[in-house]
């Protein structure tokens, strides 16, 4: 038996036939469950539920944009901090450059924080 050479069609063989596998069982378990599956309308099926609470008023109900612009600022200022954690790991390593180099970073952050706040965006008046 000889072994077969990475670089010939004839390797991708096993995964094309493990795709093949799994959207046939894909398909087969949607239309089985189309198939047999009990359908029952009724008005307390088709009702919007939240968390157990009887939704009043309409769902296109329109948010203020300040809303947006503190979700926004949350995640620009939360995944900055994830940089944070790499720069802990290495900190030995790096030495006096690397505690400058977060020195003006964190430094950044904080003009761009101060200069949100100034702006009153995180006021909710």
């Amino acid at each position: 038996m000889s072994p077969i050479d990475p670089n010939s069609t004839a390797a991708f063989v096993p995964v094309l036939i493990m795709v093949i596998v799994a959207m046939g069982f894909a398909v087969f378990t949607l239309a089985a469950s189309h198939f047999l599956g009990k359908r029952v309308n009724d008005p307390a099926k088709l009702a919007p539920y939240e968390c157990g609470v009887t939704p009043v008023g309409t769902a296109r109900e329109r948010f203020h944009t300040r809303f947006y612009l503190v979700a926004m600022l949350f995640i620009v200022f939360d995944i900055e901090t994830v940089f944070l954690y790499p720069w802990a790991i290495v900190f030995k390593q790096l030495r006096i450059f690397g505690l400058i180099e977060m020195a003006v970073f964190v430094g950044i952050l904080l003009v761009g924080f101060v200069y949100v706040w100034g702006k009153g965006a995180l006021e909710w008046d």
